[in-house]
């Protein structure tokens, strides 16, 4: 297997500063040496060009009701990532996409849903179903799963939508943080969720199962969103927006091994590693170490 490393190193989609400088960070952790372990081989392809964040207005007014900070900007790398990860699954490799903060996700998932069918699972502390109708901040990283669902004003945004992505394809594993607005859009979807009472009342093991049988029924692969804030700050403290009380450091790693397991991944991205509110890079060694167990590194 060939594992595609697509730099995207986007801070757009929050207020935190740092995200940006990730894909460094993940790289310099040993990404490489990491999934050489794992049996695969990783072929880096660079960085998108991504301006900075203070060469550019933030403040974009949507056609309808709400707004979006960065939007026109998130659009160019939406789109620039999504031909990169496109390309990738065309010549046989496994796109991997470093973040950069979430709204990232908006262009992999795209680009992993032309021309195919595709599930995601949404390994996440939160639900990124807003809209920007609905959002209390305006931040595109809390959006990219409306975003790429066609979701209220994101409905018909061709930029945006992954064409081959279906919500009851869709599966949020570990969710604790959301927004009252937001909770109301995922109670209406279609989408599966399992949130950390889950995982604490049955176990990663049949949730993180469940889900990637959700995700991956009927479709031609599935795509894996990694944030790191899906496990808890005393795991991964380099993140912009920690939330206490999630998963432990085996229990991220079982539910990759799972995922490399059930043999449906098309593409995977990992986000909003913030090496600024870091411990000594700690946060980007765990993000190499659950890539490559997701591509199928084990102990033995």
């Amino acid at each position: 297997m060939e594992a595609r490393i697509i730099g995207a190193p986007s801070d757009y989609g929050q207020d935190r500063r740092g995200v940006d400088m990730g894909p460094s960070a993940i790289r310099y952790a040993g990404l490489a040496d990491e999934l050489r372990a794992a049996g695969v081989d990783p072929v880096d392809t660079g960085d998108l060009t991504v301006p900075r964040a203070e060469e550019r207005d933030p403040d974009y007014r949507t056609p309808s009701e709400g707004e979006a900070k960065f939007l026109r900007e998130t659009e160019a790398v939406a789109d620039e990532l999504a031909d990169r990860v496109a390309e990738s699954i065309d010549e046989g490799a496994t796109p991997l996409a470093l973040g950069g903060d979430h709204s990232i996700a908006i262009g992999s998932l795209r680009g992993s849903a032309r021309d195919a069918d595709v599930g995601a699972v949404w390994f996440d502390a939160h639900g990124d179903f807003n809209t920007p109708s609905t959002s209390p901040s305006g931040n595109v990283h809390g959006m990219p799963l409306a975003a790429a669902l066609g979701v209220g004003e994101f409905a018909g945004v061709e930029w945006a939508n992954a064409p081959g992505l279906r919500e009851e394809n869709v599966v949020i594993v570990g969710l604790r943080a959301v927004d009252e607005r937001e909770r109301e859009r995922i109670a209406d979807s279609d989408v599966t969720v399992y949130t950390m009472s889950d995982i604490d009342e049955m176990g990663v093991r049949p949730v993180v199962e469940s889900a990637i049988e959700t995700a991956s029924h009927g479709v031609d692969g599935v795509h894996a969103s990694l944030d790191l804030d899906w496990l808890d700050p005393n795991e991964a403290p380099g993140v912009g927006t920690p939330v206490r009380g999630g998963v432990t450091y085996r229990e991220a790693h079982l539910a990759m091994e799972l995922l490399a397991e059930a043999d449906v991944l098309r593409s995977m991205e990992l986000v909003e590693v913030n090496p600024t509110l870091d411990e000594f890079n700690e946060t980007a060694e765990l993000a190499t170490e659950l890539a490559a167990s997701a591509f199928g590194k084990r102990i033995l």
